[in-house]
């Protein structure tokens, strides 16, 4: 395996790699017989970069193949192309690729950094530089191209699931996929897993509802989804474009159990309005989810793919069935952790399946299919709405693509009520194909904004956290100190104060922020403001700052400050000036490591105390 990271100028081009099994690095300038001897004795290796896919194993390529490599740079960066519109001939170069990248969500390289507390500086050699590089610029150009693959090398790591779930994907099918496959989306390997052969279909809008299906308060959702088939049928879409957009402008909004739904073509969206903050002393609450949900409902209602040549989608849902039930049974942490972590193979292809089958460029493609899935979903989650509503005292807190949060009156009669109704609605949207179950979660508190912004806390003090409170982790770690602060208050009811004193870690108060393509440069306000009073009643003081400290860098790490000197971070374009998006008015910069690092004296706590406040303020919680 070959870790490796390209960096392009007009006359230079530079490679650091690094030989994961021998641990030899190679920092390759200009020489393009060296290059080619490390990629003929790496041929069938895996080649691992960030962005790779995208960039360097075109620019890696092009060099092989006697082409310009800053040609085919500026096509990709400067026109915003695809790599392998440049030309054919790339696909007479041999090379496995994996795109680390793929594994943090399409976040750029040094926003990770950032978010790993690492130096975010960048080089100072310019990449527009109309002439050779000095000894003294390619060395620090070569020290900075060693610095991101040393970078790539650990978020790898810090992502090794996705790749050993890859891995698990190749192992487990080794007459569909091999290694050359390890850089392909999971989709498409899924596709791949299927024995999937693309075909063209006329009925993307043959559509029925299935007849497990029972309602009559809200029969009136499943006639709207049928009308709105019927017009897609008989219009004449020019381009997949078209229809896209059409899709997406149908939706049904409606009131259910006494809170807004929307309906279309998507998962099923229900909540309240206004913020909802409840416990045990307002009932009994639960968590109604399905289990895998829409691979359940592919094989119960033989909806999956009809591109697929095989049955490998049921043999991948029965193996992760069976692993589950050994997750289960285990005796240990570590136990259910190897057993977990052994689906995961399986529980991405499941997964990956039904977007696969609204994508018109893979192999799986099946549109019918993937409405009938889609629509359906909805209405047996509202089938069983309607049927819970029968019980006294039943209150929807919010409605999602795979389940329900729901409370109840705390005794015997309502949980009874309860568990009849989900047993008989599991008996009819069940078939000999497939079982379709449901699980309760018993939920101890709730504090939820919206249906993509909640915390709840189980009977066991399990935590599921989504939104605006959901769990960081290394590689997404933007205002950490924001988010514990508004967890620990309404998991342990920490004051927000508290929290916020109490941390010393510098890197728990970053905020980061990157420039887009669309910006020119940054400014940030630095010097003694000249203070502004305005409003003749209401005195608002007003800081304006003459002068400011120019930067060209990408991304940058931003502290909330106490020091008046000290001013906005401001994004130019074209002589306008806007302040970044969710930065103090006072702030300062530290794109170097702060890793180990104590919070100096003129951050300003308050702010983070504010903010956390704030959005404490939108769950309902004024403080």
């Amino acid at each position: 395996m070959i870790i490796y990271d390209y960096e392009v100028f007009k006359y230079d081009w530079l490679v650091v790699a690094v030989d994961m099994n021998t641990g030899e690095e190679y920092h390759i300038h200009n020489d393009t017989e060296r290059l080619k001897k490390l990629h003929d004795s790496n041929a069938n290796g895996v080649w691992v970069g960030f962005n790779n896919r995208h960039y360097d194993m075109y620019i890696h390529k092009a060099i092989l193949l006697g082409l310009n490599p800053k040609k085919v740079n500026d096509w990709i960066i400067k026109e915003g192309r695809e790599g392998w519109q440049y030309t054919t001939a790339f696909n007479q170069i041999q090379m496995i690729n994996y795109d680390v990248m793929t594994a943090t969500g399409r976040i750029g390289l040094k926003t990770v950094e950032a978010f790993l507390y690492d130096d975010i500086t960048e080089t100072e050699v310019p990449f527009d530089i109309d002439r050779p590089l000095t000894d003294e610029e390619i060395q620090m150009t070569f020290k900075y191209c060693h610095m991101d693959v040393m970078q790539t090398i650990r978020i790898m790591l810090l992502t090794s699931d996705v790749w050993d779930a890859t891995i698990g994907i190749i192992k487990a099918f080794p007459d569909m996929v091999s290694i050359k496959d390890v850089g392909d989306t999971e989709s498409r390997l899924t596709a791949k897993v299927l024995g999937c052969i693309r075909r063209e279909y006329k009925d993307e809008f043959d559509f029925a509802i299935l007849p497990c299906i029972q309602l009559k308060k809200y029969k009136f959702v499943a006639d709207w989804f049928v009308q709105i088939m019927s017009e897609a049928k008989a219009l004449n879409f020019e381009n997949e474009n078209e229809k896209r957009a059409w899709y997406k402008s149908k939706s049904l909004t409606v009131e259910i159990a006494g809170i807004p739904h929307t309906f279309g073509f998507g998962g099923l969206h229900g909540a309240e309005n206004k913020p909802v903050h409840m416990s045990h002393k307002d009932g009994a609450g639960y968590h109604v989810d399905v289990n895998n949900y829409y691979p359940s409902m592919l094989l119960a209602w033989e909806l999956v793919t009809r591109a697929a040549t095989n049955d490998n989608y049921k043999i991948v849902y029965d193996t992760r069935k069976e692993l589950k039930k050994k997750q289960k049974a285990a005796k240990d942490k570590e136990e259910v952790k190897k057993w977990k972590k052994a689906q995961l193979p399986y529980k991405k292809m499941l997964n990956a399946l039904s977007g696969a089958m609204k994508d018109i460029t893979n192999p799986a493609y099946d549109p019918r299919n993937n409405n009938l899935m889609c629509i359906n979903g909805q209405l047996m989650l509202l089938d069983l709405i309607e049927h819970l509503e029968v019980i006294p005292g039943f209150r929807l807190i919010q409605s999602n693509t795979d389940g329900l949060i729901i409370w109840l009156p705390d005794t015997d009669e309502a949980f009874e009520l309860l568990d009849d109704i989900c047993y008989e609605w599991e008996q009819r949207c069940s078939t000999d194909n497939c079982d379709i179950r449901l699980a309760l979660d018993c939920i101890d508190e709730i504090y939820q904004r919206d249906v993509n912004n909640y915390l709840w806390i189980d009977v066991n003090s399990e935590v599921e956290r989504i939104g605006a409170v959901k769990p960081l982790s290394p590689i997404d770690n933007d205002l950490p100190i924001v988010n514990k602060a508004v967890v620990d208050y309404m998991v342990h009811k920490t004051p927000v104060k508290d929290t916020v004193y109490n941390c010393n870690e510098f890197g728990m108060f970053q905020k980061i922020v990157k420039l887009s393509s669309l910006y020119n440069h940054v400014e940030h306000e630095h010097c003694e403001p000249r203070v502004v009073t305005t409003g003749v009643r209401v005195k608002k003081t007003n800081y304006v700052y003459d002068s400011t400290d120019k930067y060209v860098n990408k991304s940058y790490r931003v502290f909330a400050s106490t020091d008046m000197s000290d001013g906005r971070i401001l994004k130019i374009r074209d002589g306008e000036r806007s302040k970044f998006a969710n930065t103090p008015d006072h702030c300062f910069i530290h794109n170097e490591s702060v890793e180990g690092m104590t919070v100096p004296q003129k951050l300003d706590r308050q702010y983070y105390i504010d903010k956390a406040n704030k959005i404490l303020a939108g769950f309902g919680e004024r403080r």
